[in-house]
């Protein structure tokens, strides 16, 4: 290959030579090169500690400051950002076809939400721990009412919309409205708390577009990934965007599973750590001799992992160590016993780990160290 006038030209091989490079590498997708586009810091790791400590930078489109969060497994299919929300001001209006949620880290305001052809804009007040989603395609405005910086933590389907079309003008200003996904009814962003079991596993859902306080909402009692599990799924403005939020008791912990890359875990409460490590390492890593290929990440409000961040199948295994109940949510051995028991020790708290919940079976897998 050489270049002739900015444009490359392609010779066959000579020879026995083999075409090409000889490997595969991986181009940027088009959410790469929005994402650099947009001039703001891509944090990229298997996990952050807590999200309030990562840079910011000025963010002209969106109007305040921010950094993109692409945790390693997850590209392609969910984006994350973080956007601080200037003191007594607010960010762009914006509207466009991927999904979006908000956590919020720190802070309070309001958002108003509307389509272009109506007048009527719906507008709700949230705080520290409040979780809402906007609807496909509606225009929205966020607007901090407090004199200091708000903090939002986003999770979206960006990566996925961007990569299919590859046309920015076509997500950010189709003009096709999603009545279905807001119907504009007066209390489209009222808490309701009412539970339902989600069509697919029977668990409680509950069909909101807005909760109020994450952090301390009531959790219906689950008790599949340990003793006094508790677990809801928020189903929200019609998203196919997957979202739960759990907390387990004080002193407990689950046992290890495995699944492909797809859930970024979010602390909320409390603070733990969480080991990973890909599913031909087998059940039993530190015991075989290959604990140095274990990855950990430990974290507190508001810190992140991704539970497969390898792409392919990785087992990962969730601790809580501290007083407080360890709630977190997420969108979608020997060695672990002692290290868990001394964690335990350290913070003042107690292991509750009793010796029979080694044995039973909570998600119908193998006992793990």
């Amino acid at each position: 290959m050489h270049e002739i006038a900015g444009q490359v030209h392609w010779h066959e091989p000579s020879g026995f030579k083999r075409a090409g490079f000889g490997k595969f590498g991986r181009p940027k997708t088009p959410y790469d090169l929005f994402m650099e586009s947009d001039g703001v810091p891509i944090y990229r790791d298997i996990g952050v500690s807590k999200v309030q400590n990562l840079p910011l930078q000025p963010w002209p489109r969106m109007g305040g400051r921010g950094s993109y969060i692409q945790l390693h497994g997850t590209e392609g299919k969910w984006g994350c950002y973080v956007i601080e929300v200037p003191a007594a001001g607010a960010l762009n209006v914006e509207k466009h076809l991927y999904e979006e949620i908000y956590l919020v880290v720190e802070g309070r305001g309001s958002t108003e939400v509307w389509l272009e052809s109506d007048k009527k804009r719906h507008a709700f007040e949230w705080q520290k721990g409040s979780l809402f989603s906007i609807p496909v395609n509606a225009m929205h405005r966020i607007v901090n009412a407090s004199s200091a910086p708000a903090l939002l933590l986003a999770g979206t389907t960006a990566p996925n919309l961007m990569n299919l079309i590859n046309d920015v003008g076509a997500i950010f200003n189709c003009p096709y409205q999603f009545r279905d996904r807001f119907s504009g009814a007066d209390d489209f962003y009222k808490y309701k708390d009412d539970i339902e079991p989600d069509p697919v596993r029977g668990l409680a859902m509950r069909r909101t577009n807005f909760i109020p306080d994450i952090i301390n909402c009531d959790l219906p009692l689950d008790n599949r990934r340990s003793p006094g599990w508790r677990r809801v799924e928020p189903f929200m403005t019609g998203n196919t965007f997957y979202l739960w939020i759990g907390q387990h008791e004080n002193g407990h912990y689950s046992k290890a599973h495995a699944h492909t890359s797809a859930a970024v875990l979010i602390c909320v409460k409390g603070k733990g750590y969480t080991y990973t490590w890909p599913e031909h390492l087998g059940l039993t890593p530190w015991k075989d001799g290959k604990g140095d290929h274990v990855k950990r990440v430990d974290y507190e409000p508001v810190g992140m992992v991704s539970a497969a961040p390898g792409g392919a199948r990785w087992f990962h295994q969730h601790f809580g160590a501290s007083k407080d109940p360890f709630r977190l949510t997420t969108w979608f051995g020997p060695f672990l016993r002692q290290e868990y028991a001394e964690c335990m020790r350290r913070e003042g708290a107690e292991n509750r780990m009793r010796p029979e919940y080694y044995e039973r079976d909570y998600r119908g897998l193998l006992p793990q160290e």
